[in-house]
């Protein structure tokens, strides 16, 4: 029996059409694996318990000595207000007006809410009844080295709460500096004041 050229071309059709059925076979086969190889291993979600480590905890901790890139704060005297172990009293750069500024602004965004806009220790929420913290001009904190002020910032102190993680290096110093200032303009001798100040200061004594 004779096929004519129509005939041909549905065959043609029909063998391109089984060759597809057949690759797609293939490929769909090959995508199924079995579930242990590497690309479906095991994993434990976030503080998943594990009966693996002994510990029972499937994160791990840190290896002892590891740290972060970025983070070798070898200066202590920068990064921890200390030299040889003891509070240092000096800054580790120049407190210069810049800084004190700086120093001033964050001071009123962190600080002055418990210790008073002039370190008092009467600030908006101590007036609400939260724990009154201790004047910065009594004699004890004005003898301190001001590496006291900045280990306490640190790493808080009594119902102070540690900055370490909200207030960057350079800014605690800059708040170090400013408490100085506060304490000094609070604290200063008389014959410091110049004449042109000192007669403005009389005023407000009258008033």
């Amino acid at each position: 029996m004779y096929r004519g050229d129509d005939g041909k071309r549905r065959d043609r059709r029909a063998a391109c059409a089984a060759r597809l059925v057949a690759l797609t076979i293939i490929l769909l086969g090959a995508a199924c694996r079995p579930p242990q190889e590497m690309a479906d291993q095991p994993r434990y979600d976030p503080y998943e318990p594990s009966r693996f480590f002994e510990d029972g905890m499937s994160a791990r901790p840190l290896v002892p000595g590891t740290i972060a890139r970025g983070m070798m704060r070898d200066d202590t005297f920068l990064y921890e207000g200390k030299l040889g172990g003891e509070l240092v009293d000096a800054f580790p750069f120049v407190p210069d007006g810049a800084v004190l500024a700086r120093g001033r602004d964050r001071y009123d965004i962190y600080c002055s809410m418990c210790h008073g806009r002039s370190g008092y220790g009467d600030g908006m929420i101590v007036r609400r009844g939260f724990r009154a913290p201790s004047s910065f001009h009594v004699d004890r904190l004005r003898g301190e080295r001001v590496g006291h002020f900045f280990d306490v910032i640190t790493n808080g102190f009594g119902a102070m709460p540690p900055y370490r993680t909200m207030i960057p290096v350079e800014d605690r110093w800059a708040i170090v500096a400013y408490i100085r200032v506060l304490q000094h303009s609070q604290n200063v001798p008389l014959h410091e004041i110049p004449p042109e100040a000192r007669a403005d200061l009389q005023l407000e004594e009258v008033r």
